[in-house]
C-alpha cells in the first residue's frame, strides 16, 4: 500500500528540535505511516535528533522546504542565499533517509507579478540557471527535488504541470521532478487526473487535502479519478495530508487560512487518514 502521511504544519510552525519528539510520537499514535517534515530554516532541526525520533516511531520521512521572505531564486540579491538554504534541505533529507525535498522552489510564496510571453520565457531561463547547481547537489546526494506548482494567488510563475514541465525543460531527471498538491490542482488544472498523467514519470511526491484545504474526503475532489491517475503513472510514493492551523500567523497567512477547517487539528488528521485508508484499500487500480 502507498504510505499515508501528514505534514506537521497541521499542528505548528516552525517545527524545531524542541517539538520534534512530541509531534512525531503524536503522528505515529494517530496511525500514519509517514511524516512530512518542513525545514523552514537551516538549523531548525538536528538530523541526529530527527533520525532518532524516526527510528523510534517507524515513520517514513519526507522533507519540504518553505519559500518565505528572503528565499527567491528569481531575485539576484536572494538567489545565492536561497541556493544555500535548498542545499541545506537536501543535506538534511539525505542524512535522515528522506528520498526527496519538495516545495515551490522558484520565488517567494505570495509574490505575484504580470508577465507577457517573452518575459515568462526569460524568467524560466533565469530560474533554470539559478536552480541547476541545487539539482546537481541533490543528484550527488541521492535526493530528488520536487518542484510544486502553486495556485495563481500564491505565485505568477508556475501554476500548472505544463508550465512546470516547460520551465524545467532540460533539468528534469534523476535529481529533479514535480511535487503535486490536490489543492492547487483543483484551482488551476482543468482535470487533476490529466495533470497527474502529464507529470508521469516526473512525479516525485503527492500531497492531498480537500478542496477547502481541509481533510481529504467529503469534499468536491474526484478522489477515485486521482487515485486512478496515480496508478496509471505507477506512483508508489506517499500520499501526504498538507493543511495548516488557522492560528499560525506565518504559514496560515501565506496559505490564506482564515478559519478552522475542522473542530480540532487532530480531527482533521484523523478524518483525512480514515478517508485515505478507505480510498486506497478499495482501489482496484493496482494501488498496492
Amino acid at each position: 500500500m502507498r504510505p499515508l502521511g501528514v505534514n506537521t504544519w497541521v499542528w505548528l510552525s516552525p517545527l524545531t528540535d524542541d517539538d520534534v519528539d512530541r509531534v512525531l510520537d503524536h503522528v505515529a499514535e494517530l496511525g500514519f505511516d509517514a511524516v512530512e517534515l518542513p525545514l523552514e530554516k537551516a538549523g531548525d532541526l538536528s538530523p541526529d535528533r530527527v533520525r532518532a525520533a524516526l527510528d523510534r516511531t517507524g515513520l517514513i520521512p519526507c522533507v519540504v522546504g518553505a519559500m518565505g521572505a528572503g528565499h527567491d531564486l528569481l531575485r539576484p540579491e536572494y538567489a545565492p542565499e536561497t541556493r544555500d538554504y535548498l542545499r541545506a534541505c537536501v543535506d538534511f533529507a539525505a542524512t535522515i533517509g528522506a528520498s526527496s525535498v519538495c516545495g515551490p522552489f522558484y520565488s517567494a510564496t505570495g509574490r505575484v507579478w504580470a508577465m507577457d510571453p517573452d518575459e515568462r520565457q526569460r524568467a524560466y531561463g533565469q530560474w533554470r540557471e539559478a536552480l541547476a547547481p541545487v539539482v546537481e547537489h541533490a543528484t550527488g546526494a541521492g535526493v530528488r527535488l520536487g518542484i510544486e506548482p502553486l495556485n495563481r494567488y500564491e505565485t505568477s510563475l508556475v501554476n500548472t504541470v505544463d508550465q512546470a514541465l516547460t520551465g524545467l525543460d532540460g533539468l528534469l531527471g534523476h535529481g529533479l521532478g514535480l511535487a503535486l498538491d490536490t489543492y492547487h490542482l483543483n484551482i488551476e488544472e482543468r482535470s487533476s487526473a490529466s495533470a497527474i498523467r502529464a507529470a508521469g514519470r516526473h512525479l516525485v511526491h503527492m500531497q492531498v487535502c480537500g478542496n477547502d484545504r481541509g481533510a481529504p474526503g467529503g469534499d468536491q475532489t474526484w478522489w477515485t479519478e486521482i487515485v486512478g491517475a496515480l496508478d496509471e503513472v505507477d506512483y508508489r510514493g506517499p500520499l501526504v495530508i498538507e493543511s495548516f492551523a488557522a492560528g499560525n500567523q506565518t504559514i496560515a497567512t501565506a496559505a490564506s487560512i482564515w478559519r478552522p477547517l475542522a473542530p480540532t487539528q487532530d480531527d482533521l488528521a484523523r478524518e483525512g487518514l480514515t478517508f485515505l485508508r478507505d480510498l486506497t484499500s478499495s482501489s482496484t487500480g493496482g494501488i498496492a
